[in-house]
């Protein structure tokens, strides 16, 4: 508990103006199933060609934050030469932006998953051993070279609760407009009412920052308010750097976790979908027709906009306590006789694990989850007196192997293979096209028609993109179709972007983002700029400054404008300038300048709530101190810039009721405000060092009242009230002589204020010392 009486602190005037910044395949099937479709022959050249299958097996530091104190002041060539992070940050967003798989399981496959401990059935199985596949995943780009990657890892989601989240989302955003276009705020997290299946979908600042708060609120029982949430932990980044805020890097997560569905990008767009059936079934083959149908026209179908030609994967889940292996054994053969490579059959105990048994495994939880389910889950164990469940559930450990196993299959020999295919044969028939001087001359011929008319304007009147208009925009519906040469490319920029190819994907944004400004299509236009930016940040090791400013620059200001302004997409800028700043901060030296002008931008746009500016507030001030200097003076780097964002980092905190954080970011400060004076004697920073006297008298209110609370509820009596002493520095400067001559004698006769030409002294006026006096 913290007084209600305590102000917070103000800056003085004369740090108005320091605030502010300005920002300008198979074998051929003998028998056939009607109904399902057949292995394709696109498949057919893959060289697992002759091989079928295998059955999965049935067994089987951080340095701690400078705590310099306040009035202290250490050299500053020492100050801020923080280790940098390179990789966390970049492996956190490439982690972020990966495929994305439905599952769509029938009732008896379901109800197995529900018997073992699963509410939400066979995906909520799956999903923890998804985030990152077991061992190294190899992946071709687009020149022929591999790299093995061991920190590939897939999404899986359930189909029913995507189609529940889309009709969700899209209410919620028309909900948005409606209020934006009224002057209304929006509405706060308790007042929304949402089911299970929208929660696990993202895209809500505010429940971001709902979540912050609450670990925020956590953090500040501890004594330094950072115990509660060490970095790795929730979700936080390992980061090597103790500036770092690990609620930043948490809010970070978050924010790229559970993205939703929209027609402008198809990261969240599904790559595959596994139809599930289980030996218990008694009509195994009309089911797996019926879930293939539910599919194409079913009531899970997803939206027009999505393109449904993406793969199937069938599993077959054998219950090793209860069926018959043989019979399990006889049904998959005639699963593989018809779809090839792409079957699995996956054993499994259905009898629930406890953590008693010998062969129990603990399961681990997902990193990647949106804020609201988080949210929900925390509720849960608050409200919950036992243990939480979810911490105790547990796996045998022959079923983790084979799930284990059944992922790593499934990515290695058929999720990577059919993207790494439509990359090359999408590359080769419609992005090439567009290459050259050849694709240019297209580009511009496509942009006039014969008439002289514009392939961006349509028919007035017309709901659709009329024939004449040469553009395949829908401008009342706003997307593509998916067959369309630009919604192809979107998709073939995404593929090469998750397999890590951003070369690749760098060059096919920059194609098709032309098209997008020539159709008015803006949030396509937003999203093509915002992913060339980064493919550029990733692509390139090494950027100069005229490169970045017209490149990464550039792509991040019509991104951040067209997602504000044209397209009301909050979420999307937002996501836009957090990602572009911390990639450009991990570069350092003048990058890291440009990192705190995107993170400022943040702040102005007015995109996030106090929880969110207080934290990126302390981002701007991470992002100058990553800039190191060079020699043993330190030259280039921005102690006095990142201490003095620190200083107003504590300040916001403090406004929160968050005195420990304050703390925290008075002490990543370093002294630099602390009392001292040249030689002459002249304070250095006298406004601001008032300021920050002025935050630790309210910290210690704060630290005070707290302990008399602590004291009370233990017996112990109130201590009593001491008088504070300050004391003064002597001046000891000496007397500086008058430079106008000898002194003048008095003046004795007549009225002396005539002699004034300026305004009299009144009576009750202070006399200003200016530190002279006659010789």
């Amino acid at each position: 508990m913290v007084p209600n009486d305590v102000d917070t602190a103000k800056p003085p005037p004369s740090m108005a103006t320091a605030v502010s910044l300005a920002v300008p395949g198979s074998r051929t099937p003998s028998t056939a199933i009607p109904g399902l479709p057949s292995a394709s022959p696109l498949f057919s050249s893959s060289p697992m060609s002759s091989t079928s299958r295998p059955i999965s097996p049935s067994n089987g530091n951080d340095d701690a934050p400078t705590t310099a104190g306040l009035h202290s002041r250490p050299s500053m060539q020492r100050l801020l030469l923080q280790p940098q992070i390179h990789e966390d940050v970049k492996a956190l967003l490439v982690q972020s932006f990966v495929p994305h798989i439905a599952v769509h399981a029938c009732a008896d496959t379901e109800r197995l998953a529900h018997d073992k401990g699963f509410v939400d059935g066979f995906w909520e199985m799956l999903r923890p051993y998804s985030d990152r596949v077991h061992g190294k995943v190899t992946i071709r780009d687009s020149v022929g070279a591999s790299r093995g990657w061991d920190d590939f890892g897939v999404r899986f989601f359930k189909l029913e609760n995507s189609v529940a989240a889309v009709s969700h989302s899209s209410a919620r955003n028309a909900d948005l407009r409606f209020k934006a276009a009224n002057g209304a705020p929006p509405e706060s997290r308790s007042s929304r009412h949402v089911s299970a299946a929208a929660r696990r979908t993202g895209g809500d600042i505010v429940e971001i920052e709902d979540l912050i708060e609450r670990h925020l609120s956590r953090a500040e029982s501890t004594a330094d308010g950072s115990d509660h949430m060490s970095p790795g932990q929730n979700g936080a980044l390992h980061t090597s750097s103790p500036s770092v805020s690990p609620f930043y890097s948490l809010f970070l997560r978050r924010l790229l976790s559970g993205q939703p569905l929209s027609p402008h990008e198809t990261f969240s767009h599904p790559v595959a979908c596994i139809i599930a059936i289980s030996s218990r079934t008694s009509s195994p083959i009309e089911a797996l027709r019926q879930l293939y149908n539910s599919t194409k026209t079913g009531d899970v179908q997803l939206p027009e906009w999505v393109n449904s030609d993406y793969l199937r994967y069938y599993v077959l889940v054998h219950d090793e306590d209860v069926d018959d292996i043989s019979k399990s054994t006889a049904l998959f053969e005639q699963m593989k006789r018809h779809f090839g490579l792409h079957c699995h059959m996956l054993r499994l105990r259905s009898s629930q694990c406890v953590p008693t048994d010998d062969d129990s495994i603990r399961i681990p939880r997902s990193d990647w989850i949106s804020a609201a389910e988080e949210l929900a889950r925390m509720d849960t164990e608050e409200n919950d007196d036992d243990d939480d469940s979810n911490a105790t559930r547990c796996l045998y450990e022959s079923d983790v192997t084979a799930l284990k196993t059944f992922i790593r299959e499934l990515v290695t020999q058929s999720i990577v293979p059919f993207m790494e295919r439509l990359v090359v044969t999408w590359n080769d028939q419609v992005a090439s096209r567009r290459r050259g001087i050849s694709g240019r001359f297209v580009s511009l011929s496509k942009r006039f028609t014969a008439f002289g008319s514009s392939r961006g304007s349509s028919a007035a009147g017309s709901g659709s993109s009329s024939t004449g208009s040469n553009t395949n925009y829908d401008t009342l519906q706003g997307f593509y179709n998916p067959e369309a040469p630009e919604a192809v490319m979107r998709k073939l920029g995404d593929f090469a972007f998750m397999l890590r190819d951003w070369k690749l994907a760098q060059s096919i944004y920059e194609i098709v983002r032309s098209d997008y400004n020539d159709d008015k299509a803006w949030k396509y236009y937003a999203g093509a700029n915002e992913m060339t930016a980064i493919s550029a940040l990733l692509a390139q090791p090494v950027l100069n400054t005229k490169t970045r400013s017209e490149t990464v620059d550039q792509m991040l200001d019509f991104a951040s404008y067209s997602y504000i302004n044209r397209c009301a997409a909050p979420y999307y800028a937002l996501r836009c300038l957090a990602i572009g700043a911390e990639l450009l901060r991990i570069r350092g030296g003048p990058a890291a300048d440009e990192a705190a002008r995107w993170q400022a931008r943040v702040l102005e746009t007015n995109l996030l709530g106090p929880v969110g500016r207080a934290l990126f507030t302390q981002q701007v001030a991470t992002c100058y101190a990553s800039r190191r200097g060079a020699g043993s003076k330190a030259w280039g780097s921005r102690p006095r810039k990142s201490a003095l964002w620190n200083v107003l980092g504590a300040s916001a905190w403090l406004a929160l009721k968050k005195p420990a954080q304050a703390r925290l970011c008075l002490n990543q400060a370093g002294g630099v405000y602390g009392r001292s004076s040249h030689e002459d004697g002249l304070p250095e920073f006298d406004g601001i060092e008032d300021f920050v006297d002025e935050i630790v008298r309210h910290l210690d209110a704060y630290s005070a009242a707290s302990q008399a609370i602590h004291g009370l509820a233990d017996g112990h009596q109130a201590p009593p009230d001491v008088v504070e002493t300050e004391s003064e520095q002597l001046d000891l400067r000496s007397h500086r002589k008058s430079l106008m001559g000898p002194s003048i004698p008095p003046f004795t006769g007549g009225d002396a204020s005539l002699l004034s030409s300026g305004q009299t002294v009144r009576p009750n006026e202070a006399v200003r010392e200016d530190g002279f006096e006659p010789s």
